[in-house]
């Protein structure tokens, strides 16, 4: 097909065109395998090729360490992409250039130029490509062909092995860590769940991990051994010690094996040691091995502006208002964790939905002890759970888990749910957002009167 074909067939006439032709291939679901991706790179010549990627995978703390190691690199002067997902105010978040996102008319352009090809697989036998392959094709051209940075900060989309992300041939590997998430989909042990992640391994690219199960690291490790891949892991080749702490930030002492570094971070949670220190390792890597010229100054400059909207993030002082987007069992325990060693507090009000694709109970077992009152709703979004049937999960575990005088209110409508919940919270208290980033967009814009917040995966 020529250019002018091209130019005919595709006629989306704006943004919010582009962004709903997009997210019209959402009912395509998620589809592991590579063949219809490559199919589009392999029509534009294979851009991706063109690029240097920092692959990043890992249950939790994915996007968390994407933040540090753009911050970071674009502080010492490099022009960093970085692909993400999902997004908290806008489609255009996913696709990042030097901290910014894609221009509404550069992701016009990019559609326009993608839809007749995407429009003539979708006849082939390899049928229509996802959502989620689509966006990850636009990121590819945008940085091949739009933008040219040195460096692509590139998240997995799901897992590893499988996913659309696997495309492409990294300078580095990360692994953040493997917990129980995506079950249907990834394996319903560790083992799979590490197999999966541990995909993005190539053939003598180094990987970091924060991977702690013994099981789950065994993996990882193995399968690097196999591909003679080079293997830092967390607690063996470097570690980390958190050296101060408060609701303003906290700090970390770093050493590593070629040498240690201190590092202040404004993101809160103790598992933002673990992310940043994940990350400092990978740009010792890149500084050691791979030329990048990287200032020491600068480096801790990008790590204490590292911002992370929906993670530990306070949102408001007068009530405290805090969000954290923890969705599953390791995130609950990390976001407990933090709330005991970095707060002080009278009442903690706890207002939460989720997705019905998710197994809760262990998520209630860790916080459920911390709470004094809990809200439950529901997310505006296809999959939300019941919240009638999260609270039935909550009262199950009241006596063996709960406060004795622990008060649970079902609203499922968010708004209102919103509404009580800050009128929950006194003056000594903490508020808190917890659950699907789905709930986390909408009250996150409510609270910050961003009247036009998009949200999605």
């Amino acid at each position: 097909m020529d250019n002018n074909d091209r130019g005919a067939s595709a006629s989306l006439a704006s943004y919010a065109e582009a962004v709903d032709w997009i997210n019209g291939l959402i009912p395509f679901g998620i589809r592991p395998g590579l063949e219809r991706i490559e199919a589009l790179m392999e029509h534009f010549g294979h851009p991706h090729r063109r690029l240097k990627f920092v692959h990043v995978a890992g249950t939790n703390g994915k996007g968390s360490t994407c933040a540090f190691l753009t911050r970071a690199l674009i502080a010492n002067g490099y022009d960093v992409g970085t692909f993400t997902s999902p997004y908290i105010t806008k489609f255009t978040n996913r696709f990042q250039y030097n901290g910014a996102d894609i221009p509404d008319d550069v992701l016009l352009k990019l559609s326009n130029k993608l839809r007749p090809v995407v429009e003539n697989l979708a006849e082939t036998e390899l049928g229509s490509p996802t959502m989620f392959e689509v966006s990850t094709a636009l990121a590819i051209l945008y940085y091949a062909e739009v933008c040219f940075p040195d460096v692509v900060i590139w998240e997995t989309g799901l897992g590893g092995r499988m996913d659309v992300t696997n495309l492409v041939n990294p300078v580095l590997s990360v692994i953040t860590n493997v917990g129980h998430d995506h079950m249907d989909i990834l394996g319903d042990t560790l083992e799979k769940i590490a197999a999966e992640k541990a995909g993005i391994i190539k053939p003598g690219v180094p990987v970091v991990t924060s991977v702690s199960q013994p099981e789950a690291l065994e993996v990882i490790k193995r399968t690097a051994h196999e591909r003679r891949s080079s293997c830092y892991v967390a607690g063996e080749q470097f570690s980390y010690e958190q050296t101060q702490s408060g609701e303003s930030g906290q700090s970390l002492h770093f050493k590593g094996p070629f040498r240690d570094f201190d590092l202040s971070l404004s993101l809160r949670g103790e598992y933002q040691l673990e992310n940043a220190a994940g990350a400092f390792m990978a740009l010792e890597l890149l500084r050691q091995y791979m030329a990048f010229q990287l200032d020491d100054e600068k480096t801790a400059a990008g790590f204490k502006e590292t911002f992370w909207a929906g993670r530990m993030e306070l949102v408001r002082r007068e009530p405290r208002i805090l969000m954290d987007g923890a969705h599953n069992p390791e995130g609950a325990a990390a976001l407990a964790q933090s709330l005991q060693s970095g707060w002080t507090y009278g009442r903690l009000v706890l207002m939460m939905g989720m997705l019905s694709t998710k197994s809760h109970e262990d998520y209630f077992k860790s916080i459920l002890p911390l709470v004094d009152e809990l809200i439950l709703t529901e997310p505006d979004f296809r999959k939300k759970m019941n919240a009638s049937a999260l609270a039935e999960i909550a009262e199950g575990l009241r006596a063996d888990y709960a406060k004795p005088d622990l008060r649970i209110v079902v609203q499922p409508e968010w708004k209102t749910a919103l509404t009580q919940f800050e009128a929950s919270i006194g003056p000594e208290d903490l508020g808190v957002v917890s659950g699907t980033l789905y709930l986390i967009s909408d009250v996150r814009a409510q609270l910050l009167h961003q009247a036009d917040s998009e949200k999605g995966w």
